[in-house]
């Protein structure tokens, strides 16, 4: 019914809401604990001063500590509202058409990909020549960044992030998104959502509310943190998180990016 339909709308609302929160949350935990070894180290160095001498200086010192305690409180109650604000500040994705494969072709814009008949065109190194693949023009190399990607045009697609150092020749797992350690993706192939890494893989939960398939995949990268988020662009629900704080100590080093990540699509 009409009245189930809203009911799961605004169900998927709230669990979205509640995803970007507990990203939020985990964010603000990591920086609060940095600041508070930091503060208390600065403290205890304070106190020790204050008992062996009780002088100014010391006083002073504390007072500093007060001040840093303020700014501290005034910084945490930003930090919600800058993550938020982030995943609304897309990325500009172009193609860059030198790593394209063959059968695919870069719009004149570089905003978009299209299929064409397979063609002779000149050797690149860059250029995927089996996996039907391209890469963005423009790598994140610190801070954060957002991108979209419409995936309404094929029955079969993967996005996600790679290493310049992903292989293009040949059909091997070393050029295929998420099949190695240079990429990682959400792929969608005979009806499956699928987030891989390394060769493996988790199943992405997806709730498309009146929607049989994704329109938009999202995808928020905190490099300096190694976390990697993949979100259903049209609820901002999140499908898959890939997150160093969130992994197994044997794979906590693969999620703590060491080069420039470049989008990447596949069709």
């Amino acid at each position: 019914t009409r009245t189930d339909v809203m009911k799961q709308q605004i169900h998927a609302q709230f669990e979205a809401m509640r995803a970007v929160l507990k990203q939020d949350e985990q964010a603000v935990i990591e920086t609060l604990d940095i600041d508070m070894k930091r503060t208390r180290e600065m403290l205890g160095q304070v106190l020790k001063t204050w008992n062996q001498h009780k002088s100014d200086g010391a006083e002073e010192n504390i007072r500093l500590d007060e001040e840093r305690f303020e700014k501290l409180v005034q910084m945490l109650s930003s930090v919600c509202k800058e993550l938020r604000a982030q995943l609304q500040r897309k990325n500009l994705l172009l193609v860059d058409p030198q790593t394209c494969h063959p059968r695919l072709n870069a719009t004149s814009d570089g905003k978009g990909l299209f299929y064409r008949e397979a063609c002779s065109s000149p050797e690149h190194p860059l250029k995927f020549d089996q996996v039907c693949c391209g890469l963005g023009s423009a790598p994140l190399c610190s801070g954060q960044g957002y991108w979209e990607v419409d995936v309404r045009c094929c029955s079969s697609w993967a996005v996600g992030v790679a290493y310049e150092r992903l292989e293009r020749k040949g059909r091997d797992k070393g050029s295929k998104l998420g099949r190695n350690r240079n990429s990682w993706c959400v792929e969608y192939r005979n009806e499956k959502l699928l987030a891989w890494h390394n060769d493996r893989n988790m199943v992405c939960h997806w709730v498309g509310v009146g929607r049989s398939r994704l329109s938009r995949v999202g995808m928020w990268v905190q490099f300096d943190k190694g976390q990697l988020v993949f979100f259903d662009a049209e609820t901002m629900s999140v499908l898959h998180s890939f997150s160093a704080v969130m992994t197994t100590v044997f794979d906590r080093a693969h999620h703590q990016f060491t080069e420039p990540l470049y989008p990447a699509v596949r069709f």
